[in-house]
């Protein structure tokens, strides 16, 4: 059965990743960080085993490390792990001008950047045991250097230019030994990143994790030729368009 871990799956976007790989036939190992949120919850109940919650915290080395020893309890194998858990701050729009929070820009770094290598190094071992081998990363246009507008936001961009960067040296070790790469900015949407959901936002979670699974689990189709073409990453959109990053 095809197995795939999804990171930061209380709610949102790993919300809805979990339960449309769930409907489509995957085993979903669902990290989950929030334990007092029912969502994750309530969408086992439906889904029976399933859906399988492990705790995780991608900003932690021992509880990245108790996550693996509980999912290979039970799989001896991963065939994808979607890197989706991140977080953003309410101090983002605090110019140069303002004093800044650094210790909150670490966590911010701990969590979008380091934690996606410490996840993939970690669970490594089941991927070298499966069949499909694909990493998928929840990216950001905030990480893109050459299509950078803000005058703020250090924190937040720097951990995802530092995550894209991340992903491209995995690339270079890791394509040649059979892994896929899907780099995905998923757009505006109405999520807990800051803490309190985002209702000005422009889109759903479930509409953006469609599109999102499109992209992962299909062969990566050149928008240029129309052939597959998975020895170059790229970043792309939820629309299918590909970004400068």
């Amino acid at each position: 059965m095809q197995t795939a871990l999804v990171t930061g799956a209380d709610r949102g976007l790993g919300l809805s990743i979990a339960k449309q790989l769930a409907e489509r036939g995957w085993l979903v190992w669902a990290g989950s960080y929030l334990s007092d949120w029912p969502e994750l919850t309530e969408l086992k109940a439906l889904y029976g085993d399933t859906i399988n919650i492990v705790k995780l915290d991608i900003a932690s080395d021992d509880s990245v490390k108790q996550a693996l020893e509980t999912v290979k309890l039970h799989s001896a194998h991963l065939d994808m792990i979607i890197h989706n858990a991140g977080v953003s701050s309410r101090l983002n729009n605090r110019t140069i001008m303002e004093s800044q929070d650094y210790d909150d820009m670490l966590r911010m770094y701990n969590v979008n950047a380091i934690g996606m290598l410490r996840v993939t190094n970690t669970f490594l071992p089941l991927m070298e045991a499966g069949k499909h081998k694909r990493l998928c990363i929840v990216s950001s246009e905030a990480g893109s250097i050459s299509r950078s507008q803000r005058e703020a936001w250090y924190g937040y961009c720097m951990s995802k230019a530092a995550l894209n960067m991340g992903v491209k040296l995995l690339f270079n070790s890791l394509r040649l030994q059979g892994y896929t790469f899907r780099l995905f900015h998923p757009g505006w949407m109405k999520t807990y990143m800051s803490g309190q959901k985002n209702m000005n936002a422009e889109l759903e979670p479930d509409d953006v994790a469609a599109s999102a699974l499109s992209y992962f689990l299909n062969p990566r189709i050149s928008n240029e030729t129309g052939d597959v073409e998975e020895d170059h990453l790229a970043m792309r959109d939820w629309k299918g368009n590909d970004w400068p990053w």
